[in-house]
């Protein structure tokens, strides 16, 4: 009987497997919250909660053993920054499943796997501030657009070119560039 030791293959060679949680943990450091399947995100779960405990004490050692893992030199910045020192009070448990019901084509068990921090507020505010700058940028192109407008208007209409000085224009051009 297997006893519950080792770990899920995930139907997967050993490369593309260690490729997969080395992505998806540096995903879930970047962006504190990701959508997988139940069966990778409890294989996630079990890397990225190690790292987090080493990232509480930001040494060479630890960042070194941190890098082997997370190839993104910011990621690991932000890891040992920001995400460590904010599970400094917690024993464990820094991860979160979320279950989000079936994958449409094929039902497998989807779920959402964040830190258990994060806040789904700050997510929104950060997305309604660009919201809240469009209407000024496009003040700002209103009052572009109607100096603009101004600008036409205040000059004289040019007169129409004959065929002749359009071609002696061009020529000109051509002469320039040579």
């Amino acid at each position: 009987m297997n006893h519950r030791n080792g770990f899920n293959p995930l139907s997967r060679t050993t490369a593309h497997r260690r490729a997969m949680s080395r992505n998806m943990v540096t995903s879930l450091f970047r962006f504190e919250r990701i959508t997988t399947t139940k069966s990778k995100a409890l294989e996630v779960r079990k890397a990225a909660e190690k790292l987090i405990t080493r990232s509480k004490v930001d040494s060479v050692h630890n960042r070194r053993e941190a890098a082997k893992f997370i190839a993104d030199e910011k990621i690991l910045n932000k890891l040992f920054t920001e995400i460590g020192p904010r599970m400094k009070d917690r024993n464990g448990g820094y991860t979160r499943v979320l279950k989000i019901g079936f994958r449409q084509g094929d039902a497998a068990d989807m779920v959402i796997l964040e830190l258990v921090d994060y806040k789904l507020d700050s997510a929104e505010e950060k997305k309604a501030e660009p919201k809240a700058k469009k209407p000024a940028a496009k003040a700002s192109e209103k009052k572009a657009e109607s100096t603009a407008e101004k600008k036409p208007a205040a000059k004289k209409p040019a007169a129409k070119k004959s065929p002749a000085k359009k071609a002696a224009e061009a020529a000109d051009a051509a002469a320039d560039k040579e």
